[in-house]
């Protein structure tokens, strides 16, 4: 289990988990502004074969706004970052928590920002079962 982050395994295929996440974040406000498919970007640049893996750059524009507020550097962590790779049989995903990417950051008013993008967060990543 890591600390900067939920994650759990899913007997659901890849893509399904892909279009659940999506569906998930977009019921709590948040919109997908980035994807980075690992797995295309190594065989790109390095010639590699990997499993699939994706990365999704989730962002909740007010809250979004709200952090830059606070503390107008902010915008080096974001967007809240989603991943879903494949793992032998199974699918795993992973989703940050702010409110750890944010210890780092020494703004009251921005670590309750976190609290709450988190607790969205937590609930669109409780909804994949």
């Amino acid at each position: 289990m890591i600390n900067y982050g939920f994650t759990k395994e899913l007997d659901i295929p890849y893509a399904t988990v892909i279009k659940l996440v999506r569906e998930a974040l977009k019921k709590e406000g948040f919109g997908v502004l980035t994807e980075i498919d690992v797995k295309e970007k190594m065989k790109e640049k390095l010639g590699l074969d990997m499993r699939k893996y994706i990365i999704l750059g989730a962002c909740n524009p007010p809250n979004a706004y709200k952090a830059i507020l606070a503390e107008e550097n902010i915008g080096l962590m974001l967007p809240c970052n989603i991943i879903v790779y494949e793992k032998g049989s199974k699918t795993v995903l992973s989703v940050v928590r702010p409110t750890v990417a944010m210890q780092m950051v020494n703004n009251v008013e921005l670590q309750k920002i976190a609290e709450i993008v988190e607790g969205q967060l937590k609930k669109a990543f409780d909804a994949i079962k």
